[in-house]
């Protein structure tokens, strides 16, 4: 029988590393009163061997041994031929990755450093894209190319317009500011929606309340130190809510705290924009969406990875409606990057990184390449799929 170089990778390159093939080959000849050592995947606590992931490093045997394959059917969404990179590092914490499909480039937010960075596809330059970026959070575009970011100082969510104007699309709701409009996505019938939980309200991730606010209840902080004019002077007003913006104009609160059941984080569509998927109760929760709001919640899957809990924060969904979930496993070396989910909530696959992931995004020519903004650095690597929504 034939076996193609392809099959060889897959068959022989899953079970051990090609890497450790031949090493562990070599001892068991010259001390064959030892028994050989048994064939395992790769560990699910750190790469073996530990991997470099500098410029100029020794590359990875294929397939990628970071790229776990937890059920057969996530094969199909992997590649055997691909290596997981780092674009770049220097950052303080990632968030909110999102791809211009005209403009073949990555768009993310720097937080703390209040910036947002661009990857440029054609070259892999990374330039500062916009500074000050009102310590923005989640960016996504939308089906007319347009950037939309969550602002957690400003407490608003703005579009940047072809003409480079900025249009504030939502800033408060029935008269109260917003808290810090956190992940961002768009409807095909031309709504946006977004989660609008309280972390932007501190002295690292944006702007603190002014005294006796939920973030400065003993007004000690100086909520105007480093500020423009006018700031500070803002108090924590709303609940933690979902919110969705009507093409209108209109304001429409979607989903609240109480009934998702905790603080909303990271937000995506359903492939056919009927379900919506919101991180919340220590992972996620999916939704039918109804009309201008989210109806029928409840808990979607289970982020325990060998008793370890693998805390999500943004989420993408693929053409096939896979759920991508960014994993936070905290000092849990090896639990961190990306957890992948069936469209019934069962996990498939993972990605391990060497430090905490925040958000992911498809993006690339042809949205085949998973971006994902981790806490000092951005990775990607291509898979068997696509993004199924624009940003």
């Amino acid at each position: 029988m034939q076996i193609s170089r392809r099959h060889l990778i897959h068959t022989v390159g899953a079970a051990a590393g090609i890497a450790n093939f031949a090493p562990r080959f070599a001892r068991a000849q010259s001390q064959p009163s030892q028994p050989a050592p048994p064939r395992t995947s790769p560990r699910t606590v750190v790469s073996d061997p530990p991997r470099d992931f500098t410029p100029g490093a020794q590359p990875v045997t294929y397939p990628d041994p970071d790229i776990l394959t937890i059920d057969p059917s996530f094969s199909s969404l992997r590649l055997g031929n691909t290596p997981i990179e780092r674009l770049w590092t220097g950052a303080y914490w990632s968030e909110g990755p999102a791809w211009s499909s005209q403009g073949r480039y990555l768009v993310w937010s720097d937080i703390p450093n209040n910036r947002q960075m661009r990857y440029l596809e054609d070259d892999g330059r990374v330039t500062v894209f916009r500074s000050p970026s009102n310590n923005s959070n989640g960016n996504t575009f939308d089906f007319q190319g347009r950037q939309l970011s969550c602002e957690h100082a400003a407490r608003r969510v703005v579009r940047y317009e072809h003409d480079g104007s900025i249009t504030v699309v939502a800033d408060s709701y029935q008269g109260k500011r917003l808290n810090s409009p956190n992940d961002i996505a768009v409807h095909q019938d031309g709504s946006i929606w977004f989660t609008d939980p309280p972390y932007g309200g501190s002295l690292y991730e944006g702007m603190v309340d002014a005294p006796g606010g939920p973030s400065n209840p003993q007004g000690r902080l100086n909520a105007t130190a480093g500020q423009p004019v006018g700031a500070g002077l803002l108090k924590r007003e709303l609940r933690s809510n979902v919110y969705r913006v009507d093409p209108t104009g209109r304001i429409d609160l979607a989903a609240s705290e109480e009934a998702l059941g905790s603080v909303p984080n990271g937000i995506a569509f359903s492939p056919d924009y009927k379900k919506v998927y919101i991180v919340a109760r220590g992972g996620v929760v999916v939704g039918n969406v109804s009309g201008n709001t989210i109806s029928a919640i409840q808990p979607f899957s289970n982020f325990m990875v060998d008793g370890v809990r693998c805390g999500t924060d943004g989420i993408r969904v693929d053409v096939y409606g896979n759920l991508w979930c960014s994993s936070n496993a905290g000092t849990n070396v090896g639990y961190s990057g990306v957890t992948v989910h069936s469209p019934d909530g069962k996990m498939i696959g993972r990605i391990r990184l060497p430090e905490v992931c925040a958000n992911v995004s498809f993006g690339g020519p042809k949205r085949n390449r998973l971006f994902m903004a981790a806490g000092q650095s951005l990775y990607a690597v291509h898979v068997n799929t696509q993004g199924a929504s624009p940003g």
